[in-house]
């Protein structure tokens, strides 16, 4: 299951949410989004936890919860939908 996890700090480390969420079962990717230009975290991140109920479970204790003093959201992840109509020049 693919996991979002948004609000957490800009010093957070993939290690870090690693290790919270492995404590709920096998993870095996965490990628943390940063911005192409500057390189900065932009405080939200996808986990991918190959078990679906180990992943409900980290959802469950995890969302509304504290990291770096931050409250942090975490659910499962949603496809990115796409506009049909972003890039068009609309005149009226």
């Amino acid at each position: 299951m693919n996991i979002y996890v948004g609000n957490f700090g800009y010093e957070a480390s993939e290690d870090q949410v690693r290790n919270i969420f492995s404590t709920y079962g096998e993870v095996t990717t965490v990628k943390l989004i940063s911005d192409p230009l500057t390189g900065r975290l932009k405080g939200f991140g996808f986990i991918e936890m190959p078990n679906n109920s180990e992943a409900e479970k980290a959802i469950n204790e995890l969302n509304n919860s504290r990291l770096d003093d931050q409250v942090i959201t975490v659910n499962e992840a949603r496809p990115k939908t796409t506009n049909l109509n972003s890039g068009t020049n609309r005149r009226y």
